[in-house]
């Protein structure tokens, strides 16, 4: 297949369809395999929280040297991190921000098919039967050319929509980070007072785009290996990279498995199948084909099979 990028209406994702499940609200029924009641809490409350060392070394640095390699630069030689972006985004916040456009390499699988990782996921929707999406990672160099990228400040759904769509988003980090080297940025407070808030905000406000007022900037730091998760009520974004170092992470998330929706489980299937980027104003894919003409196909173990939805959880 020659296109970049899928040319269904959906991305393959959970946003293809919408999540009407609260996440904040979620009562636990299923045991608490990873987090503990304490992180579960805190979760629910403000929107975020950080699982140490999910993702062993040597997978870190598995995927560390192949984002260098796709990205053909060199993690020794500095004048090689300032290559220009391929292709521009429709969702502009993007622009400059370092995304690479691979989907599906055996790396990024093998942290996507981690059963630590799933099962964290599992305490998170309190039920087994979920997907992966289909995401990328980040390779972000200092920011030299200061027009280039500004950092931004967003929501993932529309907040303004009403019922909302829930969803979750995760951060597992490659490099320890410094607050000099920016990063993930999100705004706890606002998230735990949401629902006050929106009663005081403007019926024709921006649902992506959030008025923080005095609500606090928060800028975690993470060990590699760490994961950060949050959610997509959560107002976030990208600061930018003022430090010499190179940050780089993996985005990954899962969402209940919509196994009775055939043409999102075929447009997943078509996306792996093909090596192509989904649809999507978040998403570009990359004009060298690199995926499909350089990298085979990853290899799944049966976890990773029922997440991609080859098989079923039935």
């Amino acid at each position: 297949m020659d296109a970049l990028q899928d040319i269904a209406d959906n991305a393959g994702n959970a946003d293809a369809t919408g999540v009407s499940i609260d996440l904040r609200k979620i009562k636990k029924k299923l045991p608490l395999r990873v987090l503990t009641p304490e992180q579960f809490k805190t979760w629910q409350s403000y929107g975020y929280i950080i699982v140490p060392q999910v993702v062993p070394m040597k997978q870190v640095e598995a995927l560390k040297s192949f984002l260098w390699e796709f990205q053909e630069m060199d993690a020794n030689d500095p004048k090689t991190w300032q290559k220009p972006q391929l292709l521009q985004y429709g969702l502009k916040d993007l622009n400059g921000s370092g995304m690479v456009e691979a989907y599906h390499h055996q790396t990024l699988w093998d942290n996507r098919q981690s059963k630590k990782i799933y099962d964290i996921f599992v305490d998170i929707w309190d039920q087994e039967d979920l997907w992966v999406t289909i995401d990328r990672a980040n390779l972000n160099p200092p920011n030299r050319d200061k027009g280039k990228f500004d950092g931004f400040l967003h929501w993932d759904i529309d907040t303004a929509r009403d019922p909302l769509i829930h969803n979750v988003q995760a951060i597992v980090t490659l490099v320890d980070t410094t607050p000099e080297m920016g990063g993930f940025q999100c705004v706890p407070d606002l998230f735990h007072n949401f629902d006050e808030w929106a009663k005081t905000q403007p019926a024709d406000r921006n649902g992506f785009l959030p008025d923080r007022g005095e609500y606090e900037l928060v800028h975690p730091q993470l060990k590699a290996g760490d994961m950060l998760i949050f959610n997509s009520l959560m107002a976030h974004g990208i600061k930018v990279n003022n430090s010499d170092q190179v940050r780089m992470a993996q985005y990954i998330s899962m969402f209940p498995a919509q196994e009775d929706n055939a043409e999102l489980r075929d447009t997943r299937l078509r996306l792996f199948d093909d090596k192509i980027a989904p649809a999507g104003q978040a998403f570009c894919g990359d004009p060298r084909r690199l995926e499909r003409d350089k990298y085979p196909s990853a290899e799944l173990n049966e976890l990773g099979e029922k997440l991609l939805g080859r098989k079923s959880w039935r």
